[in-house]
């Protein structure tokens, strides 16, 4: 449905996590170096549980390799710098949810060559930022919704379930 792209990530069970999300929707996910760890390192295999199994991971070199094998895709990229919310950007089938590492974020020369692609997530205050797994889930969800869930199990029945 979508790929989720990790530039540079730094904390292993935050890509267990992720790895866990893509499983459960069909996402592929990028994984751009340098990263942080060990992809075979257990607390990375620990987070995303058994499911590793039925993840599309792909693993690049460095960005300029991502965008030349992304070429003509459309990205979203994901930064606590867009004034733009994340809801209202539309999203397609096959589009790439870009996140940057985990203490920094994208670096601001991707950001400056694509502001129009740029959004964000809502918090209050002064927070700096929501984990990146709790950031990918809410992306790739909102991407599912605007895609009236298409491809997921139960997307025929979530207009019959009722609470009591």
């Amino acid at each position: 449905m979508f790929h989720i792209v990790l530039v540079e990530p730094e904390i292993p069970q935050n890509t267990g996590n992720i790895a866990r999300t893509c499983a459960a929707t069909g996402c592929v996910l990028h994984l751009v170096k340098p990263i942080g760890f060990d992809i075979s390192d257990k607390q990375v295999r620990r987070a995303g549980l058994d499911y590793w199994r039925f993840v599309d991971v792909r693993v690049h070199e460095n960005l300029d390799e991502f965008f030349a094998e992304a070429e003509g895709g459309r990205f979203h990229f994901f930064t606590t710098k867009s004034t733009r919310c994340y809801v209202d950007a539309e999203y397609r089938e096959g589009d790439y949810l870009v996140f940057g590492k985990e203490t920094r974020g994208l670096e601001e020369e991707l950001l400056v060559k694509h502001p129009d692609e740029c959004v964000r997530i809502p918090m209050i205050g002064e927070t700096r930022s929501l984990n990146l797994s709790n950031s990918a889930a809410i992306a790739v969800y909102e991407g599912l919704r605007q895609n009236a869930f298409r491809g997921l199990s139960s997307a025929g029945n979530l207009h019959r379930l009722h609470w009591q």
